[in-house]
């Protein structure tokens, strides 16, 4: 009775896609913002982006050095790690939910100035107060960890699913350049002029960041400026409007009366929806494998080549960063690319003239999970490889080449599947991708957690085979969504009247 119901609900969607595609035709378009304007939009968020993994990854090199002058043990510097990682998964609940009701910019903007003050205490925190640290450490992760959540929010706001996968290839070279400079700048910055100068670096860089949004980032939330084209009026004006006008400054065609705020909506929600909740679980337990591989490089190549100093080792770090650089770079296209040829396979089946393929009517979980099994067997491969590397001590070549894999192919699973979630509930885009940081940090602290005793007591070899076989042991959850993906966004329009 079930699947009746769902079927029937699909046809009549269709049909009404269909009809509302057709009134589309001489509508607004998605976004008034030119593509130029769009790549300008998103570079602007992928900046902010940035200080989420590089206030954690500029902090690795220099715990030896805050265990020594704070006279604490290095299971104690580590739990500032742990609870940066625990925080950044809680916080970007709270900013993400309020920027899906006030706005994004001037959440992004808050997020940034309270990323740079934490950093002012750190900076100045007494050796002797540890427990000043730890604090300071939760606070530094509840201001930086959510730009990532509100860039997402953005990417939502001003574009349609066909581009979707561009934008957010060139926004997660953001997020992703932290993990592959934030090591070695660390340990340079640390070396030449202490460990308190990585918290001075970023205050004024993340300062220097909240100013340019200040100047440039217009509002993008839907819900307050539509497609960009409607001018807030107060209240909002004053905190919703770039100083600078230089992005759609020509396009704006109307101003908005005061509109009541969109009511709270509780983030932890969005879970009930069982393909998101898949997409997230399956998601977050590929971004583990990928912290189980990255949170122990540096103790693993210590024992395994010690002839490398802090420096060499936090070079080490460049091969893993820089294979999601790539990684970011190119998915994006690949994305575009597959979700243009599903559209055109299903055009070419149609009847001439009827292109209404979008909507609940397009396989959007198709066009992003069909080339998923081929990407997930080269990660399996090249983390069980990594760990034999390892475990034979092979020239330090093999397992950096081998890093290089991991950070690619983690990055181009994380981005399609975060893409997909994007495109299941473009209308919470912040909130959607503030659970997925949640899910995936839960799993990422777990594993983080237990990496160091898996590692004793197995070796490298066998560990990452078993990281690897945890996804392929998940791997059936790809089909589960492409399968009962279609019938779960049927039922969420039928509930809210979105699109997809």
């Amino acid at each position: 009775m079930s699947t009746s119901n769902d079927h029937n609900d699909i046809t009549t969607l269709k049909r009404d896609e269909k009809k509302a595609t057709d009134e589309d035709d001489s509508a607004e378009p998605y976004s008034i913002y030119s593509p130029r304007e769009k790549w300008l939009i998103v570079a602007l968020i992928a900046f902010g982006g940035l200080f989420s993994p590089l206030s954690s990854n500029i902090y690795f090199p220099v715990i030896p050095a805050l265990a020594l002058v704070f006279n604490r043990s290095i299971e104690l510097i580590n739990l500032t790690v742990t609870m940066y990682i625990v925080f950044q998964g809680v916080a970007p609940m709270f900013w993400a939910t309020l920027a899906d009701s006030w706005g994004r910019r001037p959440m992004f903007i808050c997020c940034l100035l309270l990323l740079s003050i934490s950093c002012v205490g750190l900076a100045l925190v007494p050796t002797n107060d540890y427990w000043l640290l730890l604090f300071l450490r939760c606070f530094q992760a509840a201001g930086s960890a959510s730009t990532i959540a509100l860039g997402a929010g953005v990417i939502g706001d001003i574009s349609e699913p066909a581009e979707r996968g561009g934008f957010f290839g060139l926004y997660n070279i953001g997020p992703m350049v932290g993990p592959a400079i934030g090591p070695v700048l660390g340990g340079v910055l640390a070396d030449r002029l202490g460990w308190r100068s990585i918290f001075w670096f970023l205050c004024i860089a993340s300062a220097a960041c909240a100013l340019v949004l200040i100047l440039l980032l217009p509002e993008t939330l839907r819900a307050m400026v539509g497609n960009g084209s409607i001018a807030p009026g107060p209240p909002a004006a004053a905190l919703s409007r770039p100083v600078l006008r230089l992005i759609g400054r020509t396009k704006v065609t109307s101003q908005s009366a005061p509109r009541p705020r969109k009511p709270f909506q509780n983030p932890l929600r969005l879970l009930l929806n069982p393909d998101i909740l898949i997409l997230l679980g399956f998601n977050g337990l590929v971004c583990a494998v990928f912290y189980g591989v990255n949170a122990s490089i540096s103790t693993i190549f210590h024992e395994t080549y010690p002839m490398l100093n802090q420096t060499q080792l936090g070079l080490c770090f460049l091969a893993i960063g820089g294979g999601m650089l790539i990684g970011s770079a190119t998915s994006g296209k690949l994305l575009n690319w597959d979700y243009q040829r599903v559209k055109a396979s299903i055009l070419a089946a149609r009847p001439p003239g009827d292109t209404a393929v979008e909507g609940d009517s397009f396989p959007i979980e198709k066009a992003r999970m069909r080339l998923m099994p081929i990407l997930v067997a080269f990660y399996v491969a090249v983390c069980a490889g990594y760990g034999w590397c390892i475990e034979r001590k092979v020239n330090i070549a093999g397992p950096l080449m081998l890093l290089i894999g991991v950070g690619f192919f983690s990055m181009t699973i994380m981005n399609a599947t975060q893409t997909l979630i994007l495109d299941l509930v473009p209308g919470q885009g912040s909130s959607v991708t503030a659970c997925n940081n949640l899910v995936r940090c839960a799993l990422s602290a777990t594993m983080v957690a237990v990496i160091q005793l898996i590692l004793s007591a197995l070796g490298p070899g066998w560990t990452y085979v078993l990281l690897a076989g945890m996804c392929v042991v998940s791997s059936p959850l790809m089909y589960v969504v492409m399968h009962i993906g279609p019938a779960c966004r049927a039922r969420r329009r039928r509930r809210t009247g979105s699109r997809f």
